[in-house]
């Protein structure tokens, strides 16, 4: 039986940006297990949004760990701003680094953790020789750049071949899955083998309270990993 329990990440992209301080608080009041920072560029993605600047003023609002996805291009400049800016987690993507085993070498000397994460076109292969350097690989559900976008359910092929990978290995790496994310697909990922879920749109509108909607999602992916 499984026994993995889901973590629940909420991204921030659909929040209102002027309230940010208190929605960082809704989230955490709501139960949420820790917070996205879509970190966005205009470059590699067609969409720009928070600097370290805005994170850090939003550190002391919560005790949650906070990730940055940093979906830009050429991460490394920057690496140690996010850290200092109260991030626990980095994830880079490997389309936008040019030595990948380099770049998640410094998250780690920086002294955060190191995610990588692989855009739905792109293979696990592209990342299976690092993945000893990681803490956490995210697999994105639909091309990144905007939030409510929908659910890539081929991309259940890659989360299982990854959760094999590391089961095989038997390294203790996060499956953490970001897009789409909602009551109606989060079992689907679950089932395949995530056990982290990255929920925007889902977190801040539908029926309910934000809390009722943070129990439906765990119960949700609760109910996928015991059917996996």
């Amino acid at each position: 039986m499984d026994t993995r329990t889901p973590t629940l990440v909420a991204s921030v992209l659909p929040a209102d940006f002027s309230k940010l301080g208190q929605q960082v608080k809704q989230l955490e009041k709501a139960g949420v297990d820790r917070i996205q920072w879509d970190v966005m560029d205009g470059r590699f993605v067609p969409n720009l949004t928070f600097g370290p600047d805005v994170i850090a003023a939003n550190r002391g609002q919560v005790t949650l760990g906070f990730e940055a996805h940093l979906m830009v291009e050429d991460p490394d400049p920057m690496l140690p701003r996010w850290v200092e800016a109260g991030c626990e987690m980095v994830i880079v993507h490997a389309e936008a680094t040019r030595h990948l085993h380099r770049t998640l070498s410094a998250i780690t000397d920086s002294g955060a953790k190191a995610g990588v994460a692989l855009n739905p076109a792109t293979p696990l292969e592209a990342v299976t020789n690092v993945l000893h350097l990681v803490d956490l690989l995210l697999v994105m559900t639909v091309n990144p750049g905007f939030g409510g976008q929908q659910y890539l359910s081929a991309m259940e092929t890659k989360i299982a071949a990854a959760r094999a990978e590391i089961d095989r290995r038997g390294w203790e790496i996060e499956l953490e899955v970001d897009g789409g994310i909602a009551c109606a697909t989060i079992g689907d990922a679950a089932r395949a083998g995530a056990d982290a879920f990255c929920a925007g749109s889902a977190l801040f509108s539908g029926p309910g309270t934000m809390a009722d909607r943070v129990v439906a999602l765990r119960a949700a992916a609760t109910a996928g990993m015991k059917q996996g």
